[in-house]
């Protein structure tokens, strides 16, 4: 071997090792700062839910942390009515230990556009605290009335109660129901209104079990 070819394989051995060498520094500076953030970040997300909950269900109503006090929704039967196959999970609000509501989300999977996601809350008696479209694909200008930051088309739904899966008040207008629709987008608030039926149905059927 000579000495070219030696020099060669040293220059090579030398790179490839400062290489290894910058690799594992910043891998090790990612996990450094991972580590750093990660609370952060997490107590950000924490707030942020808590903020939307609050949004479904007056914080004043209760004085756990609904995050740490769960319920898991794993019967098939009732995931089909709350649009999913996966498990659904309900936060439980208490004051006092006692009941004041639950929080849990939902899909309408007959939107204009594709699914609707939303977010309900429940008092204990069944009415509803709450309703909130936190995710859709609906036009714009039409089916994004659901937003409560486009119209109050969602207040509708405080207050009220589903006696059974007949109740006709549980439809938009046009349908015979007591829910409005909009103009030249009926698809839309008709497929939140018996997203939120159902759910009212599957909490119904829960009773006191979604707070054992």
């Amino acid at each position: 071997m000579n000495n070219t070819t030696q020099q060669l394989i040293k220059t090579m051995f030398s790179s490839a090792g400062k290489l290894t060498l910058f690799v594992l520094l910043s891998i090790i500076l990612l996990l450094s700062i991972k580590a750093l953030t990660a609370p952060a970040i997490e107590k950000a997300e924490r707030e942020n839910l808590l903020n939307t909950f609050g949004q479904v269900l007056p914080k004043a109503l209760y004085n756990n942390d609904p995050l740490a006090n769960t319920y898991t929704i794993n019967d098939p039967n009732y995931l089909k009515l709350l649009g999913t196959s996966q498990p659904v999970t309900v936060y439980r609000a208490f004051k006092d230990q006692q009941p004041a509501g639950a929080i849990f989300s939902a899909i309408a999977p007959n939107g204009y556009s594709g699914n609707i996601y939303i977010l309900i809350g429940v008092y204990p008696d069944g009415r509803i605290s709450g309703v909130r479209v936190i995710k859709h694909k609906e036009t714009p200008g039409l089916g994004d009335k659901v937003e409560i930051n486009k119209t109050k088309w969602v207040l509708e739904f405080d207050g009220r109660k589903v006696r059974d899966d007949n109740d006709p008040r549980w439809a938009v207008k046009k349908d015979g129901g007591d829910f409005d629709q909009f103009t030249g987008a009926t698809i839309t608030p008709r497929a939140v209104v018996g997203a939120v039926k159902h759910a009212l149905l599957v909490v119904n059927d829960l009773g006191e079990r979604l707070y054992e």
